[in-house]
Order: C-alpha cells, then structure tokens, then sequence
C-alpha cells in the first residue's frame, strides 16, 4: 500500500497555508504598505512563536552552535524574503506574485544540487517538472479577460515587481539551505521558527531607526485590519513556516521547495470563493499537473 511521507504532506500543508495567507495580506498590504505590513506581522508572530516554544520546552533542543545559521535563515528568507515578497504582492497582487515567488523551487534544486550533493531520481525530476509547468499554467492562464477584480492590476513597471518576487523567491530557496542541516539534527521546528522570526524582528526594528519614514503604516492601524494581520501571520508563519522546517528535517531541499511551490495553484479556489470569478480553463488544467507532479514526487 502507498503511503505518503509525513515530511512531504507538511511540505503540502505549508503550501495551503501560505495560498491562503497570500489572499487574507492583500488588504492589509494595501492598507498599510509592504514594510509597515511585514513589520507589525512579523512582531505578532514573534510573540505567538515564543509563547509556544516556551510553553513546550523546544528551546532546549537547540544548541548554542546552531543559533548562528539559525538567525541568518531568518535573516535572509524572513527579513529580506518577506519584505520583498509583499512589496511584489503590492505591485502586482496575489496571483502573480505566487508564480514568480514560486522560482524558489528550481532554485532549491540547483543550491541543493551545488551545496549539499542531493541526488534527484528521474521520477522526482519528473514530478519535480511536472509541478513547475503547472504552477506556471495555473497563474499565466489563471485569468480571464472578463476577471475585473482588482487584484488584477499591476501597479507601476511591471518589472519592479517581478524583481521583487525574484528576490523573494531566492532569499526564500538560501534560507532553506542554511536551515537544512540544522533541521536534520532533530531540533524543534516551532522553537526554530520563534529564533528566525526573532531575528527578523530585529532587523525590522534597526531598519525603522535608519528610515522610519519608509517603515511607517500608510494608514492607521485599525483593530480590524490588525486581527486580520495576526490571522494572516498565524496561518502563513505560526504554522506554514513551522511546517515547511519540519519537511526540511527529513525530505530534501528540492522535493520540499516544490511541494511548497504549489501554492500559486492552490490560490485559484480561493481566489475564486474570495471574488467570485472562477479562473480560466488554462489554470484549472495547471492545477491538475501540479497535483499529478506531487504525486510522483510523494508516493513511495
């Protein structure tokens, strides 16, 4: 009987959580900016992720020696990351912005490839191209020309904003490089989550004293928007996070960068319950490689 391990399915989970954080941030990003947006989600998170790792004693498992690379994954795919990925979602929305953050994958494969000597099967290799296709069907061919929501609009250059995602995407594929062989150590993935985005707080902070202006909410922060902020921080980083370093600790950079990467495919059905619009043949076709891809990459 075929079963499916439980590093790639948390691989996948993480990839749902992030589908649905992307449609829950675009208001808030639009209402108060990119910076100030990833700023105040990245405070919540913090404390979020602190509580559970004290509450659970995962700080223990992690040695003094670890903290280093730890703090520069965090460094590189949170900070640098995460501010680059919502500066593309602000320029160009959730759609697009989930396709171009998706390079992360085949960049994955080729640091893991150059760095840690992974080996891929043909299957994987298959699977692995399978799912990139349909990732990149799914968000090319995701819109109609009669789909008028807003989120359709790409605000200023278009280039500046695929620059953006570009950055996103590798900052995203070396922190997962750097976290890899702490994860495979056995470490709590949770406590390893709260030093990463502690980290990232960090910088946040040191950067708001350099150019405060640019670090500023747009608009007022409103208990509304707030709430929505700390959902969107809970599902993307409390779990999606926690999630994709559990898959590190046991499936290989690659496979669990690609799983990850389906996310722009997982985003139509929400997208389309969100608006209304349901997305076109073409994205739809998309979505199925994708699945197709991950089941040759995840059945053993």
């Amino acid at each position: 009987m075929q079963t499916i391990p439980i590093h790639e399915m948390a691989a996948l989970l993480a990839a749902t959580c992030w589908a649905l954080s992307s449609v829950v941030s675009a208001g808030p990003v639009a209402h108060l900016g990119p910076l100030a947006f990833t700023r105040i989600r990245m405070t919540i998170v913090l404390f979020m992720l602190a509580g559970w790792a004290i509450a659970t004693g995962g700080w223990q498992t992690i040695a003094p020696d670890q903290l280093l690379p730890i703090g520069l994954s965090g460094a590189i795919g949170i900070f640098i990351g995460d501010t680059m990925l919502f500066m593309a979602l602000s320029r160009v929305g959730p759609r697009r912005s989930s396709i171009v953050f998706a390079t992360h994958a085949p960049m994955s494969v080729l640091l893991g490839w150059l760095f840690l000597g992974e080996t891929l099967s043909g299957r994987e290799l298959a699977g692995i191209a399978l799912v990139i296709v349909g990732v990149i069907l799914a968000i090319i061919f995701g819109k109609r020309r009669s789909q008028l929501h807003h989120w359709e609009s790409v605000k200023g250059p278009l280039w500046i904003g695929i620059a953006f995602g570009l950055g996103a995407a590798l900052s995203q594929a070396v922190g997962s490089l750097i976290a890899r062989p702490v994860m495979e150590t056995g470490v709590d993935a949770g406590s390893v989550s709260a030093v990463r985005v502690g980290v990232s707080v960090v910088c946040f902070y040191i950067a708001y004293l350099f150019v405060p202006r640019l670090m500023r909410p747009a608009n007022p922060l409103t208990w509304n928007v707030g709430l929505t902020v700390a959902f969107s921080g809970f599902i993307a980083m409390a779990l999606g996070m926690t999630f994709v370093l559990f898959a590190l600790a046991g499936g290989e950079v690659g496979i669990v960068a690609t799983l990850s990467a389906t996310a722009p495919a997982l985003i139509l059905p929400i997208i389309w319950i969100r608006t209304g619009e349901m997305p076109a043949w073409g994205a739809w076709i998309g979505a199925a490689l994708v699945v197709v891809g991950s089941s040759l990459i995840v059945t053993v």
